[in-house]
């Protein structure tokens, strides 16, 4: 299962009486990279346990080409489905972002993505970090938020020693950016406005 999320997934698995392994992330679509739970299989697996993000779809026909070739029960986590008409305003919205943001990172769309979230990256790299963007740009009015702050594998209760790069790197990185149907043209300008005057992200630091 993915560290990248929800500690309740977690927290099921062990109620069923399992323990949760963590398997490292595709950094695009922030869910299971299959290769990597590829991986963590062992004799003792005995499910994967696949979690879609932000309105981006996992890469389930290869999740589940890995359980049947290692017989694997592969169980899938979706998110709240939304009417469609949202989903086609979200979706302009986002459109709208990915044209005017200079200096982040923009997700990539990708067959059936709903932006549940719009998950853009800010790097660090000597110029003002993800946390430092996100004040700068709460302060002109725009909400944001930091879509997962501690992966699970960092939790108290399920601390693992285990190497998962491209989750620990999303967690630094990523910011949600509003994409809701109800906000108008104005707003969606105020956002990139306000990201846009951080701009030079993706930069070298000089």
């Amino acid at each position: 299962m993915p560290a990248f999320g929800n500690v309740e997934v977690a927290e099921a698995v062990a109620t069923a009486g399992a323990l949760p392994v963590f398997a490292d992330i595709d950094p695009t679509t922030y869910c299971l990279e299959p290769a990597a739970v590829e991986a963590a299989v062992t004799p003792r697996t005995a499910a994967v346990v696949v979690v879609h993000r932000f309105g981006r779809p996992a890469d389930v026909a290869r999740l589940h080409a890995l359980g049947r070739r290692h017989g694997l029960l592969v169980l899938e986590h979706g998110e709240s489905e939304s009417p469609y008409d949202e989903i086609a305003q979200r979706r302009e919205r986002a459109a709208y972002l990915d044209a005017k943001l200079r200096g982040v990172r923009t997700p990539e769309g990708g067959v059936g993505h709903t932006y549940q979230q719009y998950v853009v990256r800010v790097p660090g790299n000597g110029r003002p970090d993800r946390d430092a963007f996100a004040r700068a740009i709460r302060a002109k009015g725009v909400e944001c938020r930091v879509p997962v702050k501690t992966p699970v594998h960092r939790l108290p209760e399920f601390r693992r020693c285990v190497s998962l790069p491209e989750t620990e790197r999303a967690a630094d990185e990523t910011l949600a950016l509003p994409v809701d149907a109800t906000l108008t043209k104005r707003d969606m300008q105020r956002i990139a406005s306000a990201c846009n005057a951080l701009g030079g992200l993706l930069q070298p630091a000089l």
